[in-house]
């Protein structure tokens, strides 16, 4: 039977096409800079983008559903052949589905010039051959207990296309309930994958240094009490966002999750940046909840959007950066330990979550901070691309 290595080995094309990450990864982060460049650009009046979607819309959707979009499949095609013991997808039809996701950005761009119908489909079409894939490789392998990401997968694939339509229908899609189960489901993402990975990785960290008090294993009871408690709070948030019941479950989420963190001892792990920068991520999950929970009781204190940026940029943008930076590390054969360029990158990306929530607080300054979110995102994803961009372009055994 063929082995992965041998299947990479066998592979005579570019070396970015032998492993899911190897693209996606790349692709995540050059588009976090250039969308970024573009929002900043359309904030000034600089440029003028072609598409359907209003400036705000545009810039919430290419995150979500076009940054996040990429990580997850890159994530995916990684991690599903290790969960079911299956062959990864390399080669062209690696780079198929790279130019799926490709064509979804360039349709959405320049949307103004096709048929609604066209442009939904086109920015599909990668989350739907997703789902395809990822079907079939946990029937085939019986891998049962990952249903639960392929039902996150499904939810965040039927959020897009709601966002499509709420877009179409003329109303403001970037702050609609597509956009919201979107979010949803990226955070629920994080709570499941996340709670598998962090305590884990944690727990074999502290393990070589001999420490005394080790991580709560995952996906104890409290562990799934505390995803059943978000997953309501959640739902409620998507479809009553600023009702006071919405508000009390987002905050009842936000406690549990970090009594959750905490369980998982981050605190032990500040000598390496690898490990504290998964629980910083994770941290960012039970703010924004408590955030987002408070701007139901007081719109007028802080409003939802800049709550919404502590999960979209905080604790989406943190946790795949630090995810892609670990996995790229240990499918490269490189040791796993941040040097000073990567442990730089973490502190710019903490710096644009700080500052794009401080401008909430501090509407006279707001244009300042918008400024200097989005310069420090910049410096984060394009000092991960000058990183890492290449260790992924390069061909080496994965480990």
């Amino acid at each position: 039977m063929t082995t992965t290595a041998e299947q990479m080995r066998a592979w005579r094309g570019p070396a970015v096409l032998t492993y899911g990450f190897r693209p996606f990864f790349l692709g995540a982060s050059l588009w976090a800079v250039v969308s970024m460049v573009l929002w900043i650009l359309l904030l000034s009046g600089a440029v003028e983008l072609p598409t359907r979607f209003d400036p705000v819309s545009w810039h919430a959707h290419e995150f979500l559903f076009g940054y996040l979009g990429a990580v997850v499949a890159g994530f995916l095609l990684t991690a599903v052949p290790n969960w079911t013991g299956r062959l990864p997808v390399v080669g062209w039809p690696l780079g198929l589905l790279c130019l799926l996701w490709l064509i979804g950005r360039v349709a959405v761009a320049v949307s103004i010039y096709l048929p609604v119908w066209l442009v939904a489909l086109a920015d599909l079409s990668l989350p739907l051959a997703l789902i395809g894939f990822l079907t079939r490789e946990i029937v085939r392998g019986k891998n049962w207990r990952n249903l639960i990401v392929l039902g996150m997968l499904v939810a965040f694939a039927i959020a897009n296309a709601v966002f499509h339509w709420q877009a179409a229908a003329g109303g403001f899609a970037g702050g609609a309930s597509g956009l919201r189960l979107g979010l949803a489901a990226g955070i629920m993402m994080i709570a499941v994958i996340g709670g598998r990975i962090v305590p884990s990785f944690t727990r074999n960290w502290l393990v070589k240094r001999r420490a005394p008090a080790l991580p709560a294993p995952p996906m104890q009871r409290f562990d799934r009490v505390a995803l059943l408690i978000l997953l309501v709070a959640l739902l409620l948030w998507v479809v009553l966002p600023e009702q006071p019941v919405s508000g009390v479950a987002l905050i009842l989420a936000g406690v549990a999750h970090a009594i959750r963190l905490v369980r998982w001892r981050g605190y032990r792990t500040f000598a390496e940046p690898l490990l504290w920068v998964l629980h910083a991520g994770y941290a960012f999950l039970p703010l924004g909840a408590v955030i987002l929970g408070m701007a139901a009781f007081w719109p007028d204190l802080l409003g939802q959007p800049p709550a919404q940026h502590v999960w979209m940029a905080g604790a989406i943008g943190l946790m795949t950066l630090a995810v892609m930076t670990r996995a790229i590390l240990g499918h490269t054969g490189r040791a796993l330990t941040a040097g000073k360029g990567t442990l730089a990158t973490y502190i710019c990306l903490i710096g644009a979550v700080l500052a794009r929530l401080l401008a909430g607080f501090l509407p006279a300054a707001a244009g300042s901070l918008y400024m200097i979110s989005g310069l420090c995102w910049i410096a984060a994803f394009g000092g991960f691309a000058i990183l890492y961009g290449p260790l992924l372009l390069r061909a080496r055994t994965e480990g």
